[in-house]
């Protein structure tokens, strides 16, 4: 019961600390904080020696969410074959 009422007290503080992060976040299309992106254009050649913003973006500045995106799609692609081959097996044992 104390692990319940734990777990239950976690998922309101996440669900509160969520409600919390996007009453702060900017609008959309409100440009005036939006610093990051004249910094990137205006520093990012010199910073990551790249001809190419974009790259020098992804790869550079936003590198570790790059990583995080590709672990997440590998993860899932993993999970999508696991599923299959365990469903034809599975299939295969029953009929």
């Amino acid at each position: 019961m104390i692990v319940k009422k734990a777990l239950f007290a976690v998922c309101v503080l996440i669900i509160f600390i969520s409600i919390l992060t996007v009453m702060d976040s900017p609008g959309f299309n409100n440009w005036d904080s939006k610093d990051v992106s004249r910094y990137y254009i205006e520093n990012g050649p010199d910073e990551t020696e790249s001809a190419n913003v974009v790259a020098s973006i992804v790869w550079d500045y936003r590198g570790f969410d790059t990583f995080g995106e590709e672990t997440v799609l590998f993860t899932a692609a993993v999970g999508v074959f696991t599923v299959i081959v365990f469903g034809l097996k599975l299939s295969r044992k029953m009929g």
